[in-house]
């Protein structure tokens, strides 16, 4: 789960990290309020969607006089934002976040995520704060830095030097290497506490009175550990989420929008990135990514037809289906069932395998629904893309 800009710095504050004084706000007559009691040499009005890129995209205005802010509110609110992550449709702003701005001396980058490869969570910094660390890391990858943190015995200060001389902060503003070794500590429990999968700050900026500041925080939270947080949950903005992957959320099943035409219903994720990539070797694209876990019933079958129905880009609908924790034929009922509810008219192929695999396949062969039964996975997806191209 994302969390706005404005909620990551409060939790930046909450565990010692120097952040601008700043305040959400959602109306003109809000920021009118804010502004006359915020005296600073410069204001910064700063769009709040989950996308990066707002910069370039105009969501982010500076202003040195006060009477300006509440012009670029109104300017803002409200306006579509299209940003490299936001796709060609945008993110409407609902929110903003005004705060002061900062004297800079020198931005840096610091992030701090789970390294896949090591399985350790680990630093990533970078003398080149305030471009995408993807960009950096493309073009001059030894700007780059890194340091895993021992997960058994946490963050020690030997990480946080081997950072902090890595950057060369010792020659560029000596006074900061014992606060940014600080920050990273408190940036590490942060993570470990909220159970966060991404912690970001960029930039982090060394102002010219020789402090260090979060200009900008993105932090992503582990759905997985929100049950831990109520707190947490209540930070979730639902207007920066694709309605159909809201809804399957609701039916606990893992869906994720994507551009293409064929919709996948698969019980695994590791079957459903497969499924999704036999489907693009066949020639077409996945419309989405659609796990109904292991438990896969009638109702969770239903509920993701339903779902899959809802995009308009959707031509044929691929069931791709391994029965281990649950018997193929029960399936295949639950495929019968829910086809029948929700009224199908699109091609539908099942490819089944596992336990009661044949019966599953006999079941959905004589229940008289217009369904192409496979057994082959190949042959099931090119079964599928040839139904859905003569569409």
């Amino acid at each position: 789960m994302n969390i706005h800009e404005f909620q990551a710095k409060r939790l930046f504050a909450q565990f010692g990290i120097p952040v601008p004084r700043g305040k959400e706000i959602k109306s003109v007559r809000a920021a009118e309020k804010w502004v006359a009691a915020l005296d600073t040499p410069v204001y910064v009005v700063k769009a709040q969607i989950h996308a990066g890129g707002r910069g370039k995209a105009g969501g982010v205005k500076l202003t040195k006089h006060r009477e300006e802010v509440p012009k670029l509110a109104k300017e803002l609110l409200g306006k579509t934002l299209v940003t490299h992550q936001t796709g060609p449709k945008g993110r409407k702003v609902r929110r903003l976040l005004i705060e002061e701005g900062a004297d800079i001396a020198k931005e840096l980058y610091l992030g701090l995520l789970v390294d896949r490869d090591s399985g350790r969570p680990t630093f990533v910094a970078s003398t080149e704060g305030g471009m995408d660390i993807e960009e950096v890391a493309a073009r001059t990858p030894e700007k780059v830095l890194k340091e895993a943190v021992d997960p058994a015995v946490g963050f020690q200060a030997h990480n946080g030097r081997n950072l902090a001389f890595g950057l060369g902060l010792p020659q560029i503003e000596p006074a900061v290497v014992s606060p940014f070794i600080a920050m990273l500590d408190n940036l590490y429990r942060l993570f470990l506490e909220k159970d966060a999968s991404l912690v970001e700050i960029n930039p982090l900026v060394i102002t010219t009175e020789k402090t260090l500041l979060a200009l900008d925080g993105k932090i992503s939270l582990d759905d997985n550990g929100l049950f831990k947080h109520p707190d947490l949950q209540k930070l979730r903005d639902l207007h920066e989420e694709e309605p159909l992957e809201i809804e399957a959320s609701q039916h606990n099943l893992n869906y994720v929008k994507l551009d293409g035409n064929i919709g996948c219903m698969v019980n695994g994720a590791g079957l459903a990135m497969a499924t999704m990539d036999v489907i693009k070797l066949a020639g077409s694209e996945p419309a989405n990514f659609l796990d109904v876990g292991g438990g896969a019933t009638k109702e969770t079958v239903a509920a993701g037809f339903r779902i899959l129905l809802k995009d308009p880009h959707v031509k044929g609908i691929f069931i791709n289906i391994f029965g281990g924790i649950v018997r193929c034929e029960r399936i295949a009922h639950g495929v019968i069932e829910a086809a029948r509810e929700v009224g199908i008219t699109l091609p539908v192929v099942v490819r089944l395998q596992g336990t009661n695999a044949e019966e599953g396949r006999r079941l959905l062969l004589d229940s008289g629904l217009t369904v192409d039964v496979a057994t082959d996975l190949w042959e099931a997806a090119q079964k599928i893309v040839q139904m859905t191209s003569a569409k």
